[in-house]
């Protein structure tokens, strides 16, 4: 779903009257990542897909980590924005495919931001409407940027989240059938847990209008989600990312 999501608003500025384009700015284009195959997995998967990154004046924003946003308010350096996110579910394939799977689905959410110089600071709670997972995440992110050179810029940032205790059965939970079919060992997660980020990334503005993008990340699961059988005997608790973007600026 959120495919074909970032597809329709990517082909926005082609579709856009030209009132509306003199408002709508930012940029598409195309990420080819290398990322585990769901959370907690150690086997990675390269995907290759669209990317966008848009604004429609100071109101409206759509990107892949921020989701579909309205700044509802907005002083200085202070922002407040309800949003509509996606979170991934979990396919049973591989080392799962005896289990059930998880669909992934929207999310519904509320974000703070405050952004002084080159640091951003944000807030953001979100929960399910759709799909098959439940509960609710926070998540407190800090991210510099700057530019390091002609043409270049780069940026930074730890994140911290914390995901419900139905959230975390939702993903790491091995029910007695699961349990039946795999042969892994019935697990219910008792409460949430906490999952540490960082990440970067280094952009290229090698023509006026276009820019490439490295980016890379790594994060580490806590907690009840860090015990589950699916991680422990099938997965790794440390997940990385990687990737490039290509991207064309209007």
């Amino acid at each position: 779903m959120h495919r074909s999501i970032v597809c329709s608003l990517a082909a926005l500025p082609l579709l856009a009257t030209p009132a509306m384009a003199q408002s709508l700015s930012g940029s598409v284009g195309v990420s080819a990542t290398q990322a585990p195959d769901y959370l907690g997995s150690d086997d990675y998967k390269a995907r290759v897909l669209p990317d966008a990154n848009l604004r429609y004046g100071d109101r409206f924003y759509f990107n892949w980590r921020d989701g579909l946003g309205w700044n509802l308010y907005q002083q200085r350096d202070v922002t407040l924005s309800p949003f509509i996110g996606y979170t991934p579910g979990r396919d049973n394939d591989g080392d799962l495919h005896r289990f059930e799977k998880v669909d992934g689905g929207l999310t519904g959410g509320l974000r703070l931001s405050y952004q002084p110089g080159f640091w951003r600071f944000s807030l953001q709670a979100q929960t399910p409407l759709t799909g098959d997972v439940d509960g609710y995440q926070l998540t407190l992110r800090a991210g510099w940027r700057d530019q390091i050179a002609p043409g270049w810029t780069a940026g930074f940032g730890p994140s911290l989240t914390y995901s419900s205790k139905e959230w975390t059965q939702s993903l790491f939970r091995v029910s007695a059938r699961d349990a039946a079919r795999s042969g892994f060992q019935p697990y219910e997660p008792g409460e949430g847990y906490w999952r540490l980020g960082l990440s970067g990334n280094i952009n290229y503005r090698f023509a006026p209008d276009w820019s490439v993008t490295g980016l890379a990340g790594i994060t580490q699961l806590t907690g009840d989600a860090e015990d589950s059988p699916i991680v422990k005997r099938a997965g790794d608790a440390t997940q990385a990312l990687a990737g490039l973007v290509l991207s064309y600026h209007f």
